[in-house]
């Protein structure tokens, strides 16, 4: 009898696992074809062929759905840098960060354009344990570079540093996701976030002379 009720909840789990899965691969797909603004529960319900009932079933509220899909791009993304292999010179690695981030962003507009609205209209909301873990890892990649190059920034100094950075890299991202007839004057999409991240790293590089 114990057997069976532990199989049961073993079975259903899978069960609310697999649609849970199978309703973000669904929505990941009609933000890709689509754009963010069409992911409603009435839209995913319909391409999923199932009810809005069970969304909310497996997902208390949409914003919990589309922290889910934001959680997936992020984790795409930080797979993606982590394939770097870290230089000799932290420019040039953080460099190759940048390309690969400017890439991600612009092969992935709508995603990533659903992830910049997150986080621009809900900064105030508390983000769940998993979600900052993730964001940590982003901040420990770059952090490592940082040090290497100043290290005689104390440790909180440095991550004072990085969350700047990471805060103004974010919200110039949002121009890469525009369209591509739509230019930010003769300045290249691609290197848009180089040029920040390299002006900030020379302003970084002036305290390491003030150190000595």
């Amino acid at each position: 009898m114990a057997e069976n009720v532990i199989r049961n909840m073993r079975l259903k789990k899978f069960e609310r696992e697999q649609i849970r899965k199978t309703l973000l691969n669904i929505g990941r797909k009609l933000v890709v074809t689509k754009g963010s603004d069409f992911l409603t529960a009435r839209k995913l319900s319909e391409a999923a062929n199932t009810s809005v009932g069970t969304i909310y079933n497996t997902f208390a509220t949409m914003d919990e759905f589309v922290a889910a899909e934001n959680k997936q791009t992020l984790q795409e993304l930080y797979d993606a840098l982590a394939l770097v292999i870290p230089e000799r010179n932290p420019y040039n690695t953080i460099n190759r960060y940048a390309d690969v981030f400017g890439s991600f962003v612009i092969n992935n507009r709508n995603l990533w354009m659903l992830l910049y609205r997150e986080h621009l209209f809900n900064a105030g909301r508390p983000l769940n344990a998993a979600y900052k873990k993730l964001l940590c890892k982003f901040e420990k990649l770059l952090e490592e570079q940082v040090r290497a190059m100043v290290g005689c920034l104390s440790k909180t100094e440095r991550r004072i540093s990085m969350q700047v950075l990471g805060m103004a890299v974010f919200a110039l991202s949002g121009f890469l996701t525009a369209d591509k007839e739509a230019k930010i004057r003769r300045i290249n999409k691609e290197n848009l976030c180089k040029v920040l991240i390299n002006t900030y790293l020379a302003g970084l590089n002036s305290l390491k002379r003030v150190c000595r």
